[in-house]
Order: C-alpha cells, then structure tokens, then sequence
C-alpha cells in the first residue's frame, strides 16, 4: 500500500496483533531492519524506564539499520535515539487516546468482576479522577447499575456528575466514605491514598491502580498497567494498526 514498508520492535501481544491487521490490510511487515523500511512501528507506549523497547531491543541499535527517513510509530517517544527523525505518537492523538481509555476501561472492570463476590448492580464503587479513563468507566459501571461515586477536583465537574447520576467527591476529603466502597479505582497520575487512608476500607474491598504515576499505595493495591496489552490484545493491536494507517492515510484507511 502506497509504498509502505513497516518494521516492528519489540515484542508485546498487541504489537504482534497490529502488525497482523496490517498485513490483512496490504501493509508489507518485514521482520528484519532494512534500508527500504519507511515505518518502525513500536509498542504503545514504546519504552521501559531503562530506555529500552518495551517487549525488548535497544533503539539504537534498530536505528542503525534503518534509514535516516524512516518514521517511528509509537507512544511517548521522547527518547534521546528519536532525536531528529520524524514521529508518529499515537498517545498524542486523540481518537486513538479517547479508544483506549475505553478498552482500559472494559479491562478494569473485567479485572474488578474477577476479584468481586457480588454483582456490580447496586455495587458502591469509587473512582477517583474525571479524565477520559475516569468518564468511560463511570458510563459503563452506571449501565451495570452500580452506585457510582466519582471523585473530581473541579467543581464544575461535580456538578455534572450529579446532574449524570453519580455521586460526587473531592478526593482530598474521602476518609468519611471510603469505608463504604466495594470497589476503587483511581485514574489520577500523582499521590491519591496513602496506606493509612486506605486503612478504613473494608477487606474485601477491590483497589484498582490505573495511573501512570500510581496514586494508591499499600499492600493490596492491583496495578492495571497496560491491561489492553495484557487483556485483549487483539483489541489493542487493530486500535494500533488503525490508527496509524488513519494517520498515514487518512479516515478511508482506517480499521
């Protein structure tokens, strides 16, 4: 298609599975790095704290094969080897961002039935933030039926969530009603709950950590890092294999 000659690094499930669709959609996905390869397609996001690929390879290397027009696909690739070639950042996109908040989502609360002893309808369940996660995990637990509480720092925030059905809260004021919760979630990126404020929830209680930088800490506390990866992949891999072709090509290429 067009030319389009696509490398992949790294070695998670859903790159794997994109690099699949894109073959089905007449992409040519070579294994080996090649002067020819106009694409490095990377995992999303693309690198471990060590600077890394994630699934394995160091960029340096990789690059040295490649030609200096090649463009990286990935996400979050501020990354000294990236310096003065072109990028396609798929965490910077909206419609691909707004769709994977919704498969996380849909992992979180798959992750949350497998741990939970009772049903979601009528379930008290918290989350803390009012970002895009937050927005499609209230929608989908409030079509379950469960009671819903959302803790947001704008007051205009608040106010919507009460006028959608939701409780609302601060999450600097939870301790009075962190006891009734069967459930939490937290979305927010920086220190939320310490294991002291986490104290007062019952045992039973499920912690979910979706953030990038975890806002609960303690024992007990489930990381749900890359849960589509990890989750449903193949889900994951069309969202990855779409957008970049909706990207390169424009909305009639998209998966």
């Amino acid at each position: 298609m067009n030319g389009i000659i696509v490398h992949p690094a790294g070695n998670t499930a859903a790159l794997r599975c994109a690099c699949r669709e894109l073959e089905d959609r007449g992409i040519s996905v070579v294994e080996t790095p090649a002067p020819d390869v106009t694409h490095l397609l990377l995992p999303v996001p693309s690198f471990e704290p060590d600077g890394r690929i994630k699934g394995g390879g160091i960029p340096e290397h990789i690059l040295a094969d490649l030609p200096d027009t090649v463009t990286v696909v990935g996400g979050k690739l501020e990354h000294p080897a990236l310096e003065g070639l072109k990028t396609m950042d798929l965490l910077k996109d909206p419609l691909y961002t707004a769709e994977n908040a919704a498969l996380t989502a849909d992992c979180a609360i798959r992750l949350a039935g497998q741990k939970l002893s009772i049903a979601f309808d009528g379930c008290p369940i918290l989350i803390i933030g009012w970002g895009r996660i937050g927005k499609c995990l209230a929608a989908r637990l409030k079509a379950m039926g469960a009671d819903v509480t959302v803790a947001a720092r704008k007051e205009a925030d608040r106010a919507m969530l009460r006028a959608l059905g939701c409780g609302a809260g601060i999450p600097d004021r939870l301790e009075a009603s962190l006891c009734r919760y069967r459930v939490i979630f937290n979305t927010v990126p920086a220190p939320v709950l310490s294991p002291e404020r986490l104290s007062v929830c019952p045992p039973e209680c499920v912690k979910i950590e979706l953030a990038s930088v975890p806002g609960l800490t303690g024992s007990g506390v489930i990381r749900g890092g890359g849960l589509p990866n990890r989750m449903v992949p193949e889900s994951s891999g069309r969202l990855i294999a779409g957008s970049f072709l909706r990207l390169a090509f424009g909305k009639e290429a998209s998966v």
